[in-house]
């Protein structure tokens, strides 16, 4: 047996292993005290100016509506009386009231449909234009929107009267037809016809303006793909365009609802400051009940049913909004 079969071999000891690297700890959050609190903090001034401009405004139509507020109370010959619901069981058993609110809805009904049709085929009439036509028609709609009220339904006064009209003149220019004289305010249906025209012209370009923006969100593949399946300009337009806008239709149809609803610069003014019994819409109905008969509770009371209305319009909105908001 030889020496090195006798000798034992020495042991290797095993390599060690690299210990596994040390996962990193996310660095814990500091709490601050009154976190929460910094974003009130930075909307109390804006909270602030709201309640002062329509806060203290709002609750003093309420206490007014339940209230019996006259000339003398307002001078203070006589305190304010609690009347309860007087003001709004009178209110609602007028029929003159009734006649008044079924005129302004289908007087605002009337002017979102033209606004959000009339929009709607401008907007659409944009996106194959020119540039240099699209830019003409933006600037005219800008300055459209940008003109005051007043301006505005002087404008319109002008332009239907019986007299110097230039649309009478117009349209005497047509044969077999003779308007010169023809006074549109000698009925109310024609009268507000106009009125609806005014307030048509000035909201279009914020309807055009805002669907211009959102179209350029409808993705042109779709559009392409809907031609290809053999679908014409309308069918693009319903099943391609139009869901793509929903939310912004009904955005803009809501606002012209509100907006449509408290009309007054233009009756009130159309109408030299005493609108006359057929050309009375909620407001301008509210605006002589407090400042023409002195009754300054029945007016509020007007007021406050016109905002209950709106608020009604509103709860629609936001269904639709949310509804939207689950398909999506």
């Amino acid at each position: 047996m030889s020496a090195a079969d006798t000798t034992t071999p020495a042991k290797v000891p095993p390599p060690r292993q690299a210990p596994p690297p040390a996962v990193p700890k996310a660095p814990r959050r500091r709490r601050t005290s009154g976190g929460a609190a910094v974003p009130w903090a930075l909307l109390a001034p804006c909270l602030l100016i709201l309640a002062l401009v329509m806060g203290y405004p709002l609750v003093r139509l309420v206490t007014l509506s339940f209230q019996k507020f006259g000339q003398s109370q307002l001078w203070g010959f006589q305190p304010a009386e609690s009347v309860g619901f007087d003001n709004f069981s009178k209110v609602l058993g007028d029929s003159e009231f009734w006649t008044v609110v079924i005129r302004t809805i289908v007087f605002a009904v009337g002017s979102v449909v033209f606004t959000m049709v009339l929009g709607m085929l401008i907007a659409l009439l944009l996106q194959r234009v020119s540039g240099w036509v699209k830019t003409l028609i933006n600037i005219a709609l800008v300055a459209t929107w940008g003109m005051p009220i007043i301006v505005a339904t002087t404008v319109f006064k002008w332009l239907f009267d019986s007299d110097y009209g230039v649309f009478n003149a117009l349209l005497s220019k047509l044969p077999g037809v003779d308007m010169i004289g023809h006074n549109w305010f000698a009925s109310g249906p024609q009268g507000l016809a106009v009125i609806m025209l005014l307030v048509v012209w000035g909201a279009v370009p914020f309807v055009v303006i805002t669907l211009s923006a959102g179209l350029t969100q409808v993705p042109s593949e779709l559009e392409e793909a809907a031609r290809l399946d053999g679908a014409g300009a309308w069918g693009v337009f319903r099943y391609v365009t139009l869901p793509v806008l929903k939310p912004i239709v009904v955005m803009l149809t809501t606002l012209s609802v509100i907006w449509d609803m408290g009309v007054f610069p233009q009756v009130f003014v159309m109408r030299g400051g005493h609108p006359e019994a057929e050309f009375q819409l909620l407001t301008t109905y509210s605006y002589d009940r407090a400042f023409v008969v002195n009754d300054y509770g029945q007016g509020s009371a007007i007021a406050l049913l016109t905002v209950l209305l709106l608020l009604g319009v509103v709860a629609v909105y936001m269904r639709q909004m949310l509804k939207i908001g689950e398909v999506e």
